[in-house]
């Protein structure tokens, strides 16, 4: 019983910290909000290593989520 209530808390905070991740990556597609500050991107650049970095830090979350989901489903 131990062991469940640490998994579940571990895999609530992943879950967590996963919404987190995606919330704070910037979209693909921008749409007309896109439009208006490409020309600030043209100018300053844009933040790629943030986005990478978050980008491997979801992939990391979320294939640590599903193996907590797969060991809580067989407990």
């Amino acid at each position: 019983m131990l062991l469940h209530t640490i998994i579940l808390v571990l895999d609530m905070l992943v879950a967590l910290g996963l919404i987190a991740t995606v919330l704070l990556q910037s979209g693909r597609s921008a749409g007309m909000s896109g439009a208006i500050a490409g020309g600030a991107e043209a100018i300053f650049g844009k933040k790629k290593g943030l986005d990478e970095f978050l980008n491997k830090v979801s992939a990391v979350l979320a294939g640590l989520f599903l193996l907590l989901t797969l060991f809580l489903s067989v407990i």
